[in-house]
């Protein structure tokens, strides 16, 4: 550690120091660390030693995380919370607190809280479901290229250059990617396989008919079921054009409903739309005949209630999700309706061509552009990733309670209570394979069948490095979104009268908002992607 010692020097770092905080404190945090800066003059920990990190964390801060999730009632999260916080405190001076994004509206308040300029610290992204590049471009995040370094050095140094790369917006690094975790969310139906044998269903369903052949059974022989008992919010249209065209997602949000899309993998920088072609059209029309036939509750655009528990108390027979949740429901099924044999239909069966491995920064976490202890809340990230006791704490709970090591994976402890005893954090910003503990509640039979199945189909993720700049359509882009969250859930449950009108009406609408200008600026740049990779 370096030691100053002429009182002359000290007094122009300390002056130095200052004068970098009160600039940062005006640059929405982009030229790096303001609050709980840096002090080169010896640190010391809240015990008064010094440390050999290079900050002072005399001073006691609370560290904020913005997470998304239903925040548990139990009281368990809090429990666990404490025994996470006095870890912080021993090591970095710090305590956590949660923010919780709720599941309602929640697309609507996420994007509310960054744009609040609420001071903020840690921030839950993925940029391919939290809009995260538009939420970089509109300032939300802190510039960590200075950062990470000295105050999260054990995330730097675990992290590839190619990965980092893949976490830059304007070529700053702006989060920190969930690379080092090994899933699959690729989105399908869950099914009850003891149904649709029932149903005369022997084979895997490959195809939309095939569910709608097994809802119809349900309807026509179990009066006591909702054959989905979907509530409202429910989203298929994306894994409609999953399973009928070769058509890939791009990193674009508009809204409730994905709208531009890539050709193919063929031609993964052409950009189309299938709202403009005749799988829209057939799609509207299902989900009007699903809706016709008493698939779901007659006012599903206004059911709260929670449909996944319908399914396991045996009175809903279709859930959709991705892999990751099927492989814990499967586990839950089989004890909640012993028999019933869940099984999935990943949208990308149906064709096999449009399967792409999951982003790096489908999870990961940034740092807010107003966060008043930068460097603190990257140390609190820095241990949360790379300390085992304390990983194990968020992401499993307390042991003895929550779970209990049994042949080398996570069992429930005995007379454990699932209202009274269930613990989550919700902490999708920062999972690494190194601290997974394999659990007796994930299927164990997910890696040969459906991990196995992708595996044959699976193409690389293309579009990691590219992201979209809205501002030249900005403007359009929010008036599609804004097409999209009016009309589209009526068309997903089939409530919007006939079909063909419905399209027409959502096409012409969207036309108007200026599909046509943000098309032509989504391959524009495209086209630049291609060259910058050399294609």
């Amino acid at each position: 550690m370096v030691r100053w010692k002429q009182a002359s020097i000290w007094v122009m770092v300390s002056l130095l120091v200052l004068l970098l905080v009160s600039c940062a404190g005006g640059q929405n945090g982009n030229n790096g660390a303001s609050g709980d800066t840096a002090n080169n003059g010896g640190n010391k920990t809240n015990t008064g030693q010094e440390t050999d990190s290079g900050v002072d964390t005399s001073k006691f801060v609370k560290i904020s995380y913005l997470v998304l999730g239903d925040k548990p009632k139990n009281g368990q999260f809090e429990k666990v919370l404490t025994e996470v916080n006095k870890l912080m405190k021993e090591k970095i001076n710090a305590e956590l607190e949660w923010k919780w994004i709720e599941w309602a509206d929640w697309q609507t308040k996420y994007n509310l809280a960054l744009a609040s300029g609420e001071s903020i610290d840690l921030i839950t992204i993925g940029t391919d479901w939290l809009d995260t590049w538009g939420n970089a471009q509109r300032g939300a995040f802190m510039n960590l290229d200075e950062l990470l370094p000295k105050y999260a050095p054990e995330t730097w140094n675990s992290i590839t250059k190619e990965d980092w790369d893949e976490s830059k917006y304007n070529g700053k690094i702006v989060l920190i990617p969930e690379n080092d975790y090994t899933q699959w969310v690729n989105h399908g139906f869950f099914y009850r396989g003891d149904w649709a044998k029932e149903a005369g269903i022997t084979e895997p369903i490959k195809d939309w008919e095939g569910i709608e052949k097994y809802l119809k059974y349900i309807k026509d022989n179990k009066p006591d079921v909702i054959p989905w008992d979907a509530a409202s919010g429910a989203q298929t249209w994306g894994g409609f054009v999953q399973s009928y065209t070769d058509e890939l997602e791009l990193p674009i949000s508009t809204g409730f409903m994905p709208v531009f899309t890539a050709k193919s993998f063929e031609e993964k920088f052409t950009a189309t739309s299938p709202v403009f072609e005749d799988v829209f059209l057939k799609y509207a029309t299902m989900m009007k005949s699903w809706a016709d036939q008493g698939f779901w509750r007659e006012d599903a655009l206004n059911n709260k209630n929670n449909n996944r528990d319908a399914l396991k108390a045996g009175l809903s027979g279709l859930d959709q999700h991705h892999t990751q949740t099927f492989s814990g429901l499967r586990v839950e099924m089989d004890k909640a309706q012993p028999g019933s044999e869940l099984q999935m239909f990943p949208f990308s069966r149906t064709r096999g061509t449009n399967l792409m491995e999951l982003s790096i920064t489908h999870g990961g976490t940034s740092l807010g552009a107003h966060s008043k202890n930068p460097e603190r809340a990257l140390m609190a990230y820095d241990l949360i990733r790379n300390n085992e006791e304390i990983y194990h704490l968020i992401n499993y709970g307390l042991e003895g309670v929550q779970y209990v090591i049994k042949d080398g994976k996570r069992a429930r402890p005995e007379g454990y209570e699932e209202a009274r005893d269930n613990f989550y954090a919700d902490f999708w910003g920062g999972r690494v394979d190194k601290f997974e503990i394999p659990s007796e509640t994930t299927w164990d039979q997910i890696e040969e069948t459906l991990y196995a199945e992708y595996d044959q189909i699976k193409k690389p993720y293309v579009y990691g490095q590219f992201v979209f700049d809205k501002t030249p359509v900005e403007a359009e882009l929010t008036a599609v979104s804004q097409v999209t969250g009016e009309l589209g859930p009526a068309i997903v449950m089939g409530k919007a009268g006939d079909p063909a009108q419905a399209v027409e009406e959502f096409r012409n609408k969207l036309k108007q908002a200026g599909y046509d200008k943000v098309l032509a600026e989504l391959q524009k740049q495209l086209d630049a992607y291609k060259t910058q990779l050399g294609e």
